[in-house]
């Protein structure tokens, strides 16, 4: 399908920081435009309150400067590992709703994602967690070895 390694380099370059541009823009957005509702739900969760309170005003504006980052070019290996940090965070959130971990479940994500299960968005979540890392690692390789 693809004829090199360098082809598929440079898909992942020019389309995961994209993607993610989007992912993370839609996330911030949905969130602060049904904010009590967003507030509303994490403090429905398991864990304690003022980590709730920390949340509320930590995620957005972490999800909207992520965003920022990947569409620089300076920036854009900075904002892959935030990518990276964001999506491993909830990822594992995740997978520990779906463990049971918690006492209750917790409510879902708002906007477009609010249609998915717990399931199909682990899986979600896993697939855009194993580009943005794949990607990540694509520019840190070639950050390294001096190549563009």
């Amino acid at each position: 399908m693809f004829h090199n390694s360098s082809t598929m380099k440079a898909i992942f370059k020019s389309t995961v920081p994209p993607l993610l541009v989007l992912l993370f823009t839609y996330a911030a957005f949905s969130k602060l435009f049904t904010f009590s509702a967003f507030d509303q739900q994490l403090h429905n969760q398991s864990f304690p309150g003022w980590l709730a309170d920390f949340l509320l005003y930590f995620l957005i504006p972490a999800e909207i400067i992520t965003a920022l980052l990947l569409c620089f070019k300076r920036t854009v290996v900075v904002g892959l590992l935030f990518s990276s940090v964001l999506l491993l965070a909830f990822t594992a959130y995740i997978a520990l709703v779906l463990a049971d971990y918690f006492n209750k479940v917790p409510c879902s994500c708002g906007g477009v994602l609010k249609w998915l299960g717990w399931k199909s968005h682990l899986i979600f979540n896993l697939v855009f967690t194993a580009f943005t890392i794949t990607s990540l690692t694509i520019y840190l390789k070639q950050e390294v070895s001096g190549k563009e």
